[in-house]
């Protein structure tokens, strides 16, 4: 039987999820996701691969937000400010 951890790091691998999808699928809330990914980010360096975040994106203006490093969605978009904002993805490679 796998951690939570560990599991994350099995679908991470495998493939490109939200926080929301990782949480539905192992059954757990989507806040704790955010702290598992944090901790995930750090130990699988030691593996030799790295969490990639697929950056959120504004769905009015198409805005990208490249340098953002938080795990979060964000609230809101800085150019439209418009509140219609895709999640980030994740995934290890």
């Amino acid at each position: 039987m796998q951690t939570i951890r560990q599991q994350m790091i099995t679908l991470l691998s495998q493939g490109v999820y939200s926080a929301r999808g990782l949480s539905q699928m192992l059954s757990i809330q989507e806040k704790e996701v955010y702290d598992h990914l944090s901790h995930i980010a750090r130990s699988v360096v030691s593996q030799g691969n790295r969490l990639i975040i697929i950056p959120s994106q504004c769905l009015a203006c198409d805005y990208v937000f490249d340098e953002r490093k938080r795990f979060t969605r964000p609230g809101r978009c800085p150019r439209c400010k418009g509140e219609r904002i895709e999640r980030p993805r994740y995934r290890i490679a």
